[in-house]
């Protein structure tokens, strides 16, 4: 049956102050409503899943997922390596540095993050074998319209907080309201066109959307992670937590000292570890994370075995730094784990707010300065490709030329676009011919400096109607980055630029990067293989001066937002790979940032204690997965 919901407190029903004609109020809409050709049964979905395009991979009766072990053994225990330090074990505000928080520890899959409603399309436990795709988890089902206007979680009964509580409406609407009001301003973007939030009872939400387009809103409201009314209610959501928080997933924290390591331990009694997403997962008794300040002296204490795996991003060292004892006697695995996933867009992001990077000429120059193929050369052992793309490694890369369907979505934009975005393909700056190159791409750079009004003057690139010296500081909080960054430098000070590097600590970096405080940074974009809401975080101009956004490069484009637009309202498959690589192009021929390099593969080497699943899902890194050998 259709079930129908009607709120008396609308301004349309104010008149209803008379109990007794609301049932028959309802009498006579239901009456209209099942006499309506418009509205039928089959209209109206629930399942277990929901996907943002097509059919969920795992029908409703699924065991567990196909690259999991659903055998794999419980016990064991875990160290691994944070980098940085944290200061809170709130991850939801933007206030103070929580483990989750901390560079690359989400990859793991075991930190603070509260559960979400669903499961899969998140960075909570995102599907390994098929993108944008959400299954059951605190929700047992999900109902929604052909036009996902609206979306009804049915909250399972038997879903539980570590503390024996069960999981509410009253859980899911605190989780909500507290997340957009007081959390991270990005919870307000995510949650921008969501209208109402009601419970229907005790565990039943209704989420209603507003806006043009609504497909991927279910999936935006399926990932909300369920917070404990009863634990926050009287403390401030917006302070720094140092006691640990009333979560509802399968593990709790179990210890920690502030910025020095936590500790997570399994909840053997976890309310959900039978259901169908965690079958064959999250197999170790205990998980501690030791912080490191230094990826060196990190690498150093995994070498003596201080922690069990190390996740190595450095080429030189995945080259060179393997020849100790452990390796050559086979107590420490190397191991190049392949991939599909979104790689994420590594690059120098350019701060358009400082008035020097407004002009795409000048960005364009610095594009030049950076010689990446002497980079890979001598300094990655040729382990990486450059980066052509803002979606790398995925079909929604803008290679080659435009087709037909990017070029008539773009059209209507035609004259606040580069012409050569319209006939050929973007290609960063090359310097494979070595010297010669290089000199060719300094040329085009300082003659598109003159063109933007700048010019060489005693040996020092200056503004010809100022005087002002240009001027750029790189930011960063890695002093292996130094390697990487002063050669770069080095260029730029070749032409008579002011060019620097300020090395910081991680919580200082983070400050002023949430505060867009900076000429330039070296950083990457997460992504997915179906993007949405995040790239509005990413590019949005309503996000230009939003602290704690990722519009690192402060985009504030018209046509981007609009392209923007077009993605979140993909009605297929194709038009959303149409619309992203539409927007790629957009971004790359604006000069936003300086593209540099990915590859598909993940360097790994771990103490030969696991026991790794015999599939290797694609789209995820699984450690969550493995197990330890008996």
């Amino acid at each position: 049956m259709n079930i129908f919901f009607v709120s008396i407190r609308r301004n349309n029903f104010s008149a209803l102050t008379c109990p007794e004609l609301i049932p028959w109020l309802i009498l006579a809409l239901s009456a209209s409503l099942l006499l309506s050709p418009g509205i039928s049964r089959a209209e109206i979905t629930k399942a277990h899943a929901i996907a943002l395009y097509g059919e969920p991979k795992y029908p409703a009766d699924f065991i567990h997922f196909d690259y999991v072990n659903p055998k794999a053994p419980k016990g064991g225990k875990v160290r691994l390596m944070g980098h940085g330090a944290f200061d809170t074990l709130n991850p939801y505000t933007l206030k103070g540095i929580s483990p989750f928080t901390t560079r690359g520890l989400y990859l793991y899959g075991f930190f603070e993050l509260n559960e979400p409603l669903m499961v899969g399309s998140s960075d909570y436990a995102p599907s390994g074998d098929e993108p944008q795709t959400a299954y059951a988890l605190i929700a047992e089902s999900i109902e929604y319209p052909e036009d996902r206007r609206w979306a009804i979680f049915n909250i399972n009964p038997a879903a539980r907080f570590h503390d024996g509580t069960k999981i509410t409406s009253d859980d899911v609407l605190f989780s909500f309201h507290t997340l957009v009001e007081y959390g991270n301003p990005s919870w307000q973007q995510k949650y921008a066109d969501v209208e109402q939030v009601e419970a229907l009872d005790k565990y039943r939400v209704k989420f209603s959307f507003s806006g043009m387009d609504t497909r991927a809103m279910p999936l935006r409201a399926a990932e909300l992670p369920v917070m404990s009314k009863k634990f926050w209610q009287g403390r401030d959501f917006e302070k720094s937590l140092m006691e640990i928080p009333l979560g509802s997933g399968p593990y709790r924290i179990k210890e920690f000292e502030a910025g020095r390591h936590i500790v997570f331990e399994r909840v053997k009694n976890y309310w959900g570890r039978n259901l169908p997403v965690n079958l064959g997962r999250y197999n170790f008794d205990e998980v501690r994370y030791d912080f490191y300040r230094d990826m060196d002296v990190s690498f150093e204490a995994f070498k003596s075995h201080e922690f069990d795996l190390f996740i190595d991003y450095t080429a030189k060292n995945w080259a060179t730094g393997y020849d100790f004892p452990a390796v050559n006697e086979g107590k420490v695995i190397k191991a190049k784990l392949p991939h599909r996933e979104a790689y994420g867009y590594q690059a120098y992001f350019i701060n358009t707010r400082r008035e020097q990077f407004q002009d795409p000429r000048v960005r364009e120059a610095l594009g030049l300065f950076m010689d990446y193929e002497w980079l890979n050369r001598s300094l990655f052992y040729s382990a990486y490709k450059r980066n052509n793309s803002y979606f790398p490694n995925t079909e929604l890369a803008a290679t080659g030329a435009p087709g037909e369907k990017e070029i008539a979505l773009l059209e209507p934009y035609r004259e606040q676009l580069p012409p050569a975005l319209f006939n050929q393909a973007f290609q960063p700056p090359k310097t494979e011919g070595g010297t010669a190159s290089y000199r060719k791409n300094r040329r085009k750079a300082m003659q598109l400096f003159r063109q933007a009004g700048w010019q060489v003057k005693e040996g020092q690139l200056v503004n010809r109607n100022t005087q002002a010296v240009f001027s750029i500081e790189i930011l960063h909080d890695d002093v292996r980055a130094q390697k990487l960054i002063l050669p770069y430098i080095k260029n730029l000070k070749q032409a008579g630029i002011n060019a620097t590097l300020r090395l910081v600590d991680y919580t200082q970096y983070k400050s002023s990067v949430d505060r867009f405080e900076y000429d330039m940074i070296m950083e990457v974009l997460p992504q997915s293989l179906s993007p949405s809401y995040e790239l509005m975080g990413y590019f949005h101009s309503q996000q230009l001066n939003t602290p704690g956004a990722k519009n690192y490069s402060g985009v504030d484009s018209p046509v981007v937002d609009e392209l923007l637009k077009k993605i979140i309202g993909a009605a297929s498959r194709d038009e959303l790979i149409t619309a992203t690589k539409a927007l790629d192009r957009v971004l790359l021929w604006s000069y936003y940032s300086i593209p540099q390099w990915y590859a598909g593969y993940r360097r790994v080497a771990y103490w030969n204690k696991f026991v790794l699943p015999k599939v290797n899902p694609p789209y995820a890194f699984n450690f969550r997965d493995w197990w330890i050998s008996e």
